[in-house]
Formats: C-alpha cells, sequence, structure tokens
C-alpha cells in the first residue's frame, strides 16, 4: 500500500505538482484569443437557457438547460464553500481575484470541450445521446487514438465515481453530525438509499432531481450571503479594495504576497469549477440542442455560476467578518466559512449552511455517478458491468459517510483527475480546429439573420458525426 501512495504521489506531482495548473492557463488563454474572445461576445447569449423558452418537447429529449443544471450540481461541491475559505487562508484575499481570473478564461476552454462533446455524441437506442471526451477522441481523432480515449474514461471512472463520492459521502455526514449530532450511520443509510433510488433511473431521472435541486441550493446559498452583504455593505469597498490590492501585491496579507495569491487563486478555481478537465462534457453531450455551440455557449454559464456568483459569496462571507484573520491558519475550510456566517447572521445560519452542503455534495454524488457510467459505456456495453458499478458507487457513498477514515483508501482520485486533464487538454488542442470550424459556422447563421442557428452535417462530409442525433432533432430544442 505504501508503494502505491509513494507510487500515486509521483503522479500528482507530475501533474498538480507543477505542470497542470500553468497547462490549464495557457490553454485557456489559447483558446480565448484563438476563438476571438468567445466567452465575451456570447455572454448575453448564455442566458437565454434560464429562460425556459427554448426547451425541448421530447419527453425522450434532455433539456439544455437540465443539462447545465446536472453539470452546475456536479460543479458545485465542497470546493465552493471549503476550498475558497482554504484560498483565502494560505493566499489571502487576493486569491480570489486570481479565482475569476481563471474562471473568465476557463469559460472559454469549457465551451469549447463541451461544443466539442455535442458534436460527437452518439444517440442511443432509448433516444437519449452520449458522449464527452472519450467518444470525442475516438470520432475526432481517429481509431489509432483509443487507447488514450481508455486511459481517460478509466481515469474518470477511478476519480469521480469512487474516488470523490466516497469524499461527498463523508462531507454530508460530518456536516450533519456537526451541526445535529446525527451519527454518521443514520445519515449514511439514507444517502445510500437516495443514491440508489437515482442512479438507476438513469439520466432521465439524475436531471429531473438536477432541476429541482441545484435552484434550490444556488438561491438558497445567495440569499444567505446577499443578507450578509447588505448587512455589511459600508465594507463592501474595502473588502474588494483589499482584493485588488492583494492580488497585485500592493498589500500583503500571508507569507509570499502575490504569489501566494496567484497560485492559490489559480488552483482553487481550477478544482472548483473543473474547466479543462473534460468532466462537464460528458454531461452536456446529453443535450438535445440545434447546434453543438449552443451547449457550449450554455456550459459556459455553469463556469460563471460556480466561480462569480457562488465562490464570490463565500468569499464575501468570509471577508466581510471579523472571523477571518490574515496570516492565521487555525481556522480553516468549512469551519471558516461556517463561524463567518455564524458571526453576521447568528447560530441558525450554521444549519442553513449544512442544509447548503448536504444539496451541493448530493448534486456533486450523482453527477460523479454519471460521469462513471458514461465513461464504463464507452468501455463495454455489458449491462452486468452498469449494474455493478451502481452497486459499488451506493457501498462507496455509504462506507465515505459511516468510516470517515475510508476515505483515505482513495488517494489516488486526485492523481488521476490531473491524468484525465492531461489527455483532454491534448485533445482539446488537436481538435480545435474543428471547434474553431463549428464557431465560424455558428457566428455566420448570426450574422446572416438566423437567430437559432442550426447544424447541418452535409456542410461538414469530412467529420465522423453521428447523423442521426442532428437531423431527427425536436424543432422546439435550443
Amino acid at each position: 500500500m505504501e508503494l502505491l501512495e509513494r507510487f500515486f504521489g509521483v503522479i500528482n506531482d507530475l501533474t498538480w505538482g507543477w505542470s497542470l495548473v500553468p497547462f490549464l492557463v495557457v490553454m485557456g488563454l489559447f483558446f480565448t484569443l484563438g476563438s476571438g474572445f468567445v466567452q465575451f461576445r456570447y455572454f448575453k447569449r448564455m442566458f437565454r437557457v434560464l429562460s425556459g423558452k427554448n426547451q425541448s418537447h421530447d419527453a425522450n429529449a434532455i433539456s439544455a438547460r437540465e443539462a447545465l443544471l446536472v453539470s452546475v450540481g456536479g460543479r458545485v461541491g465542497g470546493g465552493n464553500i471549503a476550498g475558497v475559505a482554504v484560498a483565502i487562508t494560505l493566499g489571502g484575499p487576493g486569491a480570489v481575484f486570481w479565482m475569476w481570473a481563471i474562471a473568465l478564461v476557463g469559460m472559454a476552454t469549457s465551451l469549447i470541450e463541451c461544443s466539442l462533446a455535442q458534436l460527437y455524441k452518439r444517440t442511443e437506442p432509448d433516444g437519449t445521446f452520449r458522449g464527452g471526451p472519450a467518444r470525442a477522441i475516438i470520432h475526432g481523432l481517429g481509431k489509432d487514438y483509443q487507447w488514450l480515449a481508455a486511459v481517460y474514461a478509466v481515469c474518470l471512472i477511478a476519480a469521480f465515481a469512487l474516488g470523490f463520492n466516497a469524499f461527498q459521502g463523508n462531507t454530508v455526514a460530518g456536516a450533519a453530525l456537526d451541526s445535529f449530532g446525527i451519527d454518521r450511520l443514520w445519515t449514511g443509510i439514507p444517502l445510500a438509499i437516495a443514491t440508489g433510488l437515482i442512479v438507476y433511473g438513469g439520466i432521465h431521472r439524475i436531471a429531473k432531481v438536477a432541476d429541482v435541486i441545484v435552484p434550490v441550493m444556488a438561491v438558497g446559498y445567495i440569499f444567505l450571503a446577499l443578507l450578509v452583504i447588505v448587512i455589511n455593505i459600508g465594507e463592501l469597498p474595502r473588502v474588494l479594495g483589499s482584493i485588488f490590492a492583494n492580488a497585485f501585491g500592493f498589500e500583503e496579507a500571508v507569507s509570499g504576497g502575490m504569489g501566494a495569491a496567484l497560485a492559490q487563486g489559480l488552483r482553487r478555481g481550477l478544482f472548483s469549477n473543473e474547466a479543462g478537465l473534460g468532466s462537464a462534457p460528458n454531461v452536456a453531450a446529453t443535450a438535445d440542442v440545434r447546434h453543438p455551440i449552443s451547449q457550449g455557449i450554455t456550459q459556459s454559464l455553469s463556469v460563471f455560476i460556480d466561480t462569480f456568483i457562488i465562490c464570490t459569496c463565500t468569499a464575501f462571507v468570509i471577508l466581510l467578518g471579523s472571523v477571518y484573520v490574515p496570516g492565521a491558519a487555525d481556522i480553516n475550510g468549512v469551519a471558516l466559512t461556517q463561524q463567518s456566517l455564524v458571526s453576521h447572521l447568528g447560530g441558525w445560519a450554521q444549519y442553513g449552511l449544512t442544509a447548503a452542503i448536504v444539496l451541493f455534495s448530493f448534486s456533486s454524488i450523482i453527477y460523479n455517478y454519471y460521469l462513471g457510467e458514461n465513461a464504463l459505456t464507452f468501455i463495454t456495453e455489458n449491462p452486468a458491468f452498469l449494474h455493478g458499478l451502481r452497486l459499488v458507487v451506493v457501498a462507496v457513498v455509504f462506507l465515505g459517510a459511516v468510516a470517515p477514515g475510508a476515505t483515505a483508501v482513495f488517494f489516488f482520485s486526485d492523481p488521476m483527475m490531473g491524468i484525465l486533464a492531461v489527455v483532454n487538454l491534448l485533445a482539446l488542442m488537436m481538435m480545435f480546429p474543428i471547434a474553431k470550424r463549428l464557431m465560424v459556422d455558428f457566428h455566420e447563421q448570426l450574422k446572416a439573420g438566423n437567430d437559432r442557428p442550426v447544424f447541418d452535417p452535409d456542410k461538414f462530409p469530412d467529420l465522423d458525426v453521428d447523423r442521426a442525433a442532428w437531423t431527427n432533432r425536436d424543432p422546439n430544442a435550443d
């Protein structure tokens, strides 16, 4: 076991330790420039999906909004509460600015990876779609790269379906124990049952649950943060000034100054919004839309919601209070966010935060499961393996909840995520010319007066696309 831990520790050092974060930043900047600042050009258009006017009327289809909310439910999790607190503790207020910066370029990366996943999606017998980086690699780069797609799929199952779900189960049970005194066993049992009921319902049930849970958890948490901001509105200019001053080294809140703020902000921001990691495209590919770029634009919004809204809420709750002391690390993670919220609103607020943590974590569990399911169906279509994965995920969630020490077994999660991020970025780099063609086609249709561009496979005869996925669409889809 020690040998395995050392092996995966080396992988973690070679990816997250020094190479992956700069790689993600550089690629995000490249995609931003190469796409002509696509995240700014279509920023207003991103919000159209929230209106519900362009939703599919096909009962078998996953709408653009449902796919968005599933991905938001996955992106928004412990990183938005505990991760932001850690970034501020270790990097100072300036870390918040660099979280915003990486999210801004990450919006372009997310648009491209999700558009490619949409382009190469495949139709399932029940009328739904499957796609994601593994399938995009096969159909976009060719069979010679099947080994690369297989590496990606295995890493996705290991990191998200297994490792991260154990941690999410642990988070839910820990929050219930700390706030309500509920024994871990009595949290683990209903959590495992609820997980089983949802994962056995497939993507339709996952999407329907996310359509309810995600708006409730997001609006509830934002409401608490807005209360804090309104109460401390006079302090807001000072906090904003501190964020910018620390970000550029004019003030030093922690040892390391601007360097610490930059490193922590970029690292925590990337962990939180997942842009470039290749996770969200697995969900983006399920949506029934008229053009691949349409869902890419929609998925950019999930990065915006994750970082610019939810993470910023956490940052303001912490920085507007008196619990956080620059340079002190005795209060960290969830405890810092929780104590800061209580100092603003009173003891009742910790229960509201606990409810948010539970919903955030549960939405992440069902999202993580679907990523694993999608990867497994790429490797094998045998239903027995899918049934086995569902049972394993339920068991992992239960064990993570009732035996907090069990999560230490999943030390391979971060290294596996590092590998899949490298694989995804390499594939995106090779397929960027294809994404560029899609963006040009979308933009030209808009210029011609078509406010709802349609993808025509006949205009791209050289691409290995599933024509049935694009010729039998619901005309009401976005």
